[in-house]
């Protein structure tokens, strides 16, 4: 028994979640997603709450049974408040600013790195040290966040680069003499 897919999945106020054949749509505020059902789940739309259930007891139902869950609840937050990754630039000279629909980055590279925004994502500079990415889809935010993460890594002599702001820098002592 999957302990996250027995739980239902709760609606809030200002969110539709619609299901055509193997097709499900969440409509919220902040835009739409769409998730294509496995034939190992079913989905059920019923008084304000999205309850998933396996096909029989096969292994493959099992796993999806939780897993559908999960990304459809992702969905739900997604349309409805939206989710947002923060991440700070450490460095002599690094800096970062948003010029259209581009992101450019002076890292200390020779040259500056410039990253072209997907659709759906936004990102804001604060500052020229803070980057925030904000999107409806969770795998998307989480994706680009990790590209730009990818540019430069933090190293851990000086903690120089780029790092989330949620994440704690493991400091290494330099040479001793």
């Amino acid at each position: 028994m999957s302990r996250v897919g027995k739980y239902p999945v709760e609606l809030p106020r200002g969110v539709q979640v619609a299901i055509a054949g193997r097709l499900l749509t969440a409509k919220g505020q902040l835009g739409e997603l769409k998730l294509q059902l496995t034939e190992h789940v079913e989905a059920v739309v019923e008084d304000g709450k999205v309850t998933v259930a396996p096909h029989g007891e096969a292994r493959q139902a099992r796993v999806m049974w939780g897993t559908t869950r999960a990304l459809i609840a992702n969905m739900v937050k997604g349309v409805s408040s939206g989710y947002t990754k923060s991440m700070e630039i450490t460095g002599t000279g690094y800096r970062a600013s948003v010029q259209g629909k581009n992101l450019e980055l002076s890292l200390g590279y020779s040259h500056q790195v410039v990253y072209p925004i997907p659709e759906g994502i936004k990102i804001t500079c604060e500052r020229p040290t803070a980057i925030k990415v904000e999107g409806v889809d969770k795998r998307l935010v989480g994706q680009v966040a990790a590209e730009i993460r990818g540019f430069r890594g933090p190293e851990p002599y000086k903690g120089k680069g780029i790092r989330y702001t949620t994440e704690q820098i493991r400091r290494k002592e330099g040479k001793k003499k």
